[in-house]
C-alpha cells in the first residue's frame, strides 16, 4: 500500500486473540505497527458503514499521534503516523478504489507535512474495476476479495508471501487459536484467583497487626 522500502514492522503480539477473548467483536480489526523508520501505521478494517467514519479515523489519527509525542519532547520529535483504512463498503462515491488523503495548502496544492496521511481501500470498487494482478497490492487485494476457494489459491500461486499469510490465517482460526484461548481464559481465572488470595492474606496480616497493638496498649 506504502510502496515503501519495509525491513521491519513490530506489531502488538496476539493482538486478534486477546481481542476476541475481551471483547468478542467481529466488525473490525486494528493493528498498530511501527515501521523501522519509527512511522507508526494504524492499520483498521471495517466490515460496516457506520458512516462517521471520516470522523472516527480523524479521531483515532489524532490519537495515535498525539500518544506517540512523549511528555516534555520537542514538536518537531513527532514521527509520521499514518492511517490505512481496509473498508468492505464504498466510502466515495467517485474516484479509484485506493485513494490517498493528506494535508495540503490551497496555495498551488503543495503538501504542508508528510507527518500525517490516509490510505483507503474500498474493496467493492475493486471489485467493479476488474483488476488484474500486475502489482503487489493487486496480488493482495484479489487474496482479501475473493469469495470462492479458487480466487484464494490464484492470489497464493502467485505470491509466496500471501501463502504464508493464508497458513497463519488458518492457523490462527483454527484448533490452535482455541486452545490458545482456552490458556488465556485459564491463564485469566489463575490471576484473578491469585489476586484474591493475596488480597484476603494482606487483609488478614493488617488485621492481626492492629489487634495485637490494641492488646498491647
Amino acid at each position: 500500500i506504502l510502496e515503501i522500502p519495509i525491513e521491519k514492522v513490530e506489531t502488538k503480539a496476539e493482538v486478534s486473540l486477546e481481542k476476541q477473548l475481551e471483547e468478542n467483536k467481529l466488525g473490525r480489526l486494528d493493528i498498530l505497527a511501527t515501521l523501522d523508520d519509527k512511522t507508526i501505521v494504524n492499520i483498521e478494517v471495517q466490515i460496516i458503514n457506520q458512516y462517521n467514519f471520516i470522523e472516527r479515523t480523524l479521531y483515532y489519527w489524532s490519537g495515535v499521534y498525539y500518544n506517540e509525542l512523549k511528555a516534555g519532547k520537542d514538536y518537531t520529535n513527532s514521527k509520521r503516523t499514518i492511517a490505512i483504512n481496509i473498508l468492505d463498503y464504498e466510502l466515495f462515491e467517485e474516484g479509484p478504489y485506493h485513494e490517498v488523503a493528506t494535508l495540503r495548502r490551497e496555495y498551488k496544492n503543495t503538501v504542508l507535512t508528510d507527518k500525517i496521511e490516509f490510505h483507503f481501500i474500498q474493496i467493492p470498487k475493486f471489485l467493479k474495476e476488474n483488476i488484474g494482478m500486475d502489482t503487489k497490492l493487486e496480488e493482495w487485494m484479489h487474496y482479501i476479495s475473493q469469495k470462492s476457494r479458487e480466487g484464494v489459491m490464484s492470489a497464493m500461486e502467485k505470491n509466496e508471501e500471501i501463502k504464508k499469510a493464508n497458513d497463519e490465517y488458518e492457523y490462527l482460526t483454527g484448533d490452535e487459536a482455541e486452545r490458545r484461548l482456552a490458556f488465556l481464559r485459564e491463564k485469566a481465572i489463575r490471576d484473578e484467583r491469585n489476586n484474591l488470595e493475596g488480597s484476603r492474606k494482606e487483609g488478614f496480616e493488617i488485621e492481626n497487626y492492629v489487634g495485637q497493638n490494641y492488646l498491647t496498649v
